[in-house]
This record gives structure tokens, C-alpha cells and sequence, in this order.
């Protein structure tokens, strides 16, 4: 259920389980990608995690809630139409959101997650609302691309992981001509290493057109097959979810 779509009296009336988040980022994705990457991933993950824990024996409802678009991206503010606020602002935002939940009985949450940049402000969330004395929620973080077996070895950044998982669900939106040139002039890796630290805090520093990784080793198939491993595996997560113990926190 997309708590967008439905009305109140759907929500009061349905047999909500647990609610999904998704939670992306605008932010450059080369020149063949849409800077709504991550939150299409995102959401087409959650929609598909929805369907797989409900097609599931006694399984209630999903809840999947309006995505956050906007997300901790400033390591790619030299690359045209990149969005982004502070840590601070995107923690409070995203746990403030999600704490409106429990006030209608949906108090188990897993924030679907389709950017690197908000990985470790999201676990901080999920440990915060799960520890908040208001209510009895209990929230996890959920990272998709984390979540796809010997694939996630691959991820980069609009490489061939993110390019095939729109090349499955928004085709439309993957520009198609410029796949070769985005594969020409991409970084091999994420970031300049020296000791095990990245000396680069910016996208630009070592990628020229904001890719790493090669896109045009990432099919549609490919993407089908990422979308089932992920939604698989969330659904799997939200069982275990609904069936913790809040006096287990």
C-alpha cells in the first residue's frame, strides 16, 4: 500500500505490519542517468520488498511511505542539479518523519535505502527511533545494493549495479546514447587511497564525469535479477522486524 495513494480510512482499516521508507538522494549519476537515481532504486526496491513480504503465508500489509529525495550528497556539489543538506538536517528530517508512525499503530519501520552517502546518518535513525521512550517503535536501515550477494562487489557510482536495476524498472530514463562515453570516462574505483584512507572528499577528484564503474556491463537482466535478490532479502528483514521483541532493544 503507498500511503500516497491511500486514503486515512485505508490506513485505519488495513492490517499494517510495518511501514518501508524510502530514502535517496539528487545527485549527478554521469552523464547517462538521471539524478533521481537513487531514489527510483529505492523506491522500486520498497514496492517490490512490499509485494514479495505480502505475497508471504500471514503476512499483513506494507505501509510504503512518500520517498526522501533529497540525502546527504555534498561529496558530488561540482556536478549541475546535485541537492543536498547536512547530516544534521537529514537525520532530524528522516527521524522525525518516521516517528509519526507510531502515533497510528505502524511502529516497526525499515528505512530502504539507495545511497552511499546516507548509510551511516541512517543506522544512527534507525538506533535513535528504536530508542525513543515515546513510543515502542523499532527501525532498522536497509541498503539495497548491500543486499545482492557476489554483485554488491560491482556497486560504483552509476556503474553497471544502479544502471541495471533503471535499465529493469525505468528504462525510459537511462540515456541510452550516452552509456559508451559514460563507460570511457569512468573511474576504475571510488576515491584516491593511501593507507586505507581516502584522500579525496569529492566526486570530482577522481571521476570526470561522475561515473565509476562501467554502466554498459549492466543489463535489463541483470537488473531483474538485482530487484529480486534485494526485494527478497528486504522482505526477509521486515519478517524479522515485525518479530522482534521491542523489550529486546
Amino acid at each position: 500500500m503507498r500511503l500516497a495513494d491511500a486514503t486515512w480510512t485505508d490506513v485505519r482499516d488495513a492490517d499494517v505490519d510495518v511501514a518501508f521508507v524510502p530514502v535517496g538522494s539528487t545527485e549527478q549519476h554521469g552523464p547517462h542517468a538521471p539524478l533521481g537515481t537513487d531514489t527510483l532504486d529505492a523506491v522500486a526496491v520498497a514496492e517490490a520488498g512490499a509485494a514479495a513480504y505480502e505475497a508471504s503465508a500471514d503476512s499483513g500489509a506494507v505501509a510504503v511511505a512518500p520517498p526522501i529525495p533529497v540525502g546527504v550528497a555534498e561529496e558530488h556539489r561540482a556536478f549541475d542539479g546535485t541537492m543536498w543538506v547536512s547530516p544534521d538536517t537529514f537525520r532530524a528530517y528522516v527521524r522525525e518523519a518516521a516517528a509519526s508512525l507510531p502515533s497510528h499503530g505502524v511502529d516497526r519501520v525499515v528505512f530502504v535505502n539507495g545511497h552511499g552517502g546516507n548509510v551511516e546518518a541512517l543506522a544512527e535513525v534507525a538506533q535513535r527511533f528504536s530508542r525513543d521512550d515515546a513510543h515502542d517503535g523499532y527501525a532498522v536501515a536497509f541498503t539495497w545494493f548491500e543486499a545482492v550477494g557476489e554483485h554488491a562487489g560491482d556497486m560504483g557510482h552509476a556503474g553497471p549495479l544502479e544502471t541495471a536495476l533503471l535499465r529493469a524498472t525505468n528504462p525510459g530514463l537511462v540515456r541510452e546514447e550516452r552509456v559508451a562515453a559514460a563507460s570511457d570516462g569512468a573511474a576504475d574505483r571510488w576515491g584516491e587511497w593511501i593507507a586505507g584512507v581516502n584522500l579525496a572528499h569529492d566526486s570530482d577528484e577522481f571521476t570526470d564525469n561522475g561515473v565509476v564503474g562501467d554502466p554498459s556491463a549492466g543489463d535489463a537482466a541483470r537488473g531483474e535479477e538485482l530487484l529480486d535478490r534485494a526485494s527478497d532479502a528486504l522482505a526477509e528483514l521486515a519478517g524479522a522486524v515485525v518479530d522482534r521483541d521491542p523489550a529486546s532493544r
